[in-house]
């Protein structure tokens, strides 16, 4: 019997994680990049902390816990998160969610560096075709990175790559199980949002909020309640169900739905050597992953 719950779930992640670069770039068309990412996580705080009161599962996380989720938010949502929106307003959506991709190249290295992880022949080939991937992605625009806008963009998306890898990492090598990932989650948010805020209102040139679109509204609105919360639940959901493995074969999707719909919907140009980039990174990473419980059908009993 299908497990339709299951099958939302993935499509619930596939498709709107798949949409979040999409969404960033519609919303930073009229609403400074920090004020999109601090609206976004400080509303996230807020349906978590009221999903936590329903549940009564509020509460202090002791200040040992709330360090590390400090560390967490500073890494994988101030800065990855941040720099990828402040660099969005420069970087095509498709752009940024291909060289975004290749944040697992970075983890892999990082985890080589500090031991985590051994650096076989396999791994080496996919670290290679990632990283020609790259080079077709800048095999016709080298004269873009003129522009110093453009440039600083280039440069904030790899900080983000950075804070997102430095993040993982930091997870792993501390190996921290919560018991309440929802909760902990709250923290992260309330944390990013409120330092993001305060950015936006220390670096932000021009907020006048009465220039900003519907259409930007609707976007960060959507970040926030789908991209930061709702996809969170169905992303854990599917983590009961059916092994991590499995499920990390999501990012590959994701980013073959964030090129195709900024295509279609902001007619962004794809050219054929950016295909060429996005089945080379894309391949790339699936090499340096790649593990044998991939496809098995072995389920997580809940």
């Amino acid at each position: 019997m299908k497990d339709y719950k299951l099958i939302f779930a993935v499509l619930t992640v596939a498709i709107v994680w798949g949409t979040t670069f999409l969404a960033i770039r519609v919303a930073v068309e009229t609403i400074p990049a920090w004020f999109v990412a601090g609206i976004r996580q400080f509303l996230a705080a807020t349906i978590m902390l009221l999903i936590l009161l329903y549940r009564r599962e509020f509460r202090w996380i002791g200040w040992k816990n709330l360090g590390y989720q400090l560390i967490f938010s500073t890494l994988m949502l101030i800065i990855a998160n941040g720099m990828t929106t402040v660099a969005e307003e420069e970087v095509t959506s498709s752009l940024t969610s291909l060289i975004s991709a290749c944040s697992p190249i970075v983890v892999f290295l990082g985890s080589v560096a500090i031991g985590l992880q051994r650096f076989t022949f396999r791994a080496f080939f996919g670290v290679l075709m990632c990283f020609s991937g790259i080079l077709f992605i800048f095999w016709d625009g080298l004269s873009d990175l003129e522009n110093p806008d453009y440039t600083m963009g280039i440069i904030f998306l790899f900080i983000a790559i950075a804070g997102w890898a430095s993040g993982t990492i930091f997870t792993k090598k501390l190996n921290i199980q919560s018991k309440n990932i929802s909760l902990n989650l709250f923290y992260q948010f309330a944390f990013a949002g409120i330092i993001q805020l305060c950015f936006a209102f220390l670096f932000s040139e021009n907020y006048n909020f009465v220039n900003w679109s519907i259409k930007s509204i609707s976007a960060m609105l959507y970040l926030a309640i789908f991209g930061s919360v709702s996809a969170f639940f169905a992303f854990h959901y599917a983590l009961t169900k059916i092994s991590p493995v499995q499920v990390s074969i999501l990012a590959y999707v994701n980013t073959v739905i964030s090129i195709f719909l900024s295509w279609l919907i902001l007619d962004e140009s794809i050219s054929v050597k950016f295909i060429v980039a996005a089945v080379l990174i894309i391949v790339g990473v699936f090499i340096i992953n790649y593990n044998p419980e991939l496809f098995k059908r072995k389920r997580i009993e809940s």
